[in-house]
């Protein structure tokens, strides 16, 4: 037998499950285009350290670098804050895909050792903030130290140099000769790492005097910057080849050999000696 208004509360039933379908379909419509260009998954959670009193934290909240901040573990107050490292950021493709965040912190020998989630690592000198990044790439074999000349090795020695850069061997070669300063004698151009920063460049040993001159790593010129890490081939331009190639506007008249740089598929530059320093001429981007 049917209840009197059954037929009625089955049909409000039957409109109310019609209607939340809708909404369901609705709100998928809605969440599915943003949903699917979310492809960066969330970063890990990185356990603190603690340290002297000091804990250690990278919060993993801004994608465009990776940072970490040092607290006072009685008072709870934050002390400082430092950026380990910054991710470049191609406006061409979706920017999440491109973040780098830290996954791992440690303390060894009193340093923070801090790395990144590409497999990046970095010391941290936690009274004067500086910076080392150690990474395989740079870490020289015996032989190829072996290899590196007499003059470059007592030029990043002895002086100042000696105490503020070491020889990087992330590209082959890591060294490459020419009359840079257009004297009629060969100079050395050696691939160098800033031990304070990481930051990488090319340091040119006059052989003659043993002067020093540091391009990169830390010293920025032209559209290079400071850091030559986007560098991934190098050369020597020789002076000759420019004279070659005096028809084309962008190559400069050379007093002595240049050198060339470059990333692959982007962009290169000339680098070479104006009489008075060496100076950069971007070739193409």
């Amino acid at each position: 037998m049917v209840m009197p208004g059954s037929d009625v509360m089955m049909t409000h039933v039957r409109r109310h499950r019609v209607m939340t379908r809708l909404a369901v379909i609705l709100l998928l419509t809605l969440l599915l285009p943003q949903l699917a260009s979310a492809k960066r998954i969330a970063p890990v959670n990185v356990a603190p350290v603690i340290h002297e009193g000091i804990r250690y934290v990278a919060p993993n909240d801004d994608g465009r670098r990776g940072y970490i901040e040092a607290w006072n573990v009685v008072t709870n107050k934050k002390l400082w804050e430092l950026t380990i490292f910054t991710n470049g950021i191609d406006p061409n493709l979706e920017e999440d895909v491109q973040w780098v965040f830290i996954k791992a912190l440690n303390i060894q020998d009193g340093r923070l050792m801090v790395t990144s989630e590409s497999g990046k690592s970095y010391q941290v000198d936690v009274n004067t903030k500086a910076i080392t990044q150690s990474d395989s790439l740079s870490s020289p074999s015996p032989g190829a130290i072996r290899d590196v000349p007499d003059a470059v090795k007592r030029a990043l020695t002895n002086g100042t140099a000696g105490k503020e850069y070491d020889l990087s061997f992330r590209m082959n070669p890591s060294y490459l000769e020419g009359d840079f300063n257009g004297d009629g004698k060969m100079d050395i151009a050696v691939l160098v790492k800033e031990r304070s920063s990481g930051k990488l460049g090319i340091a040119i040993v006059d052989v003659t005097t043993g002067k020093v001159t540091i391009l990169g790593a830390g010293i920025a010129i032209g559209n290079g910057g400071d850091d030559f890490e986007w560098m991934d081939s190098w050369q020597v331009y020789s002076k000759k080849r420019a004279a070659h190639a005096s028809g084309e506007t962008s190559v400069p008249r050379l007093r002595g050999d240049a050198l060339l740089v470059e990333k692959s598929e982007a962009a290169s530059a000339l680098i070479y000696w104006n009489g008075k320093r060496y100076v950069w001429s971007q070739q193409g981007d």
